[in-house]
């Protein structure tokens, strides 16, 4: 079955930086969309960064200059590197994969940071 692994969020300070890690199994990971959604506690979850199969990324307003998706097709592995993180990141972060209509998720990894 699919697996999307999370990991790498963590605490850090205003200004910080972390990577996170998503670990694709179960799917043929070069023809998904990777996304990386967020939600914060009593928000909508909420698109943060996308990477399509040709490496095309689009990112929120939010994070745009801050934060780089990019993917690595041979480890099925894509990333999230955050710099300058402020305390409104402070949130889940999830892994999504799609691929022709179809979705998955992963279990999340929680991110906060501190003032």
């Amino acid at each position: 079955q699919v697996q999307l692994v999370e990991s790498g969020g963590g605490l850090v300070q205003a200004g910080g930086s972390l990577r996170l890690s998503c670990v694709a199994s179960g799917l043929i990971f070069s023809a998904n969309t990777m996304s990386w959604f967020r939600q914060a506690p009593g928000k909508q979850r909420e698109l943060v960064a996308t990477i399509t199969s040709g490496s095309i990324t689009i990112y929120a307003d939010s994070v745009k200059g801050r934060f780089t998706i990019s993917r690595d097709n041979a480890k099925n592995t894509v990333f999230l590197q955050m710099d300058s993180l402020k305390p409104e990141d402070t949130a889940v972060y999830y892994c999504n994969a799609r691929f022709s209509g179809v979705s998955y998720w992963g279990q999340g990894t929680q991110v906060t940071v501190s003032s």
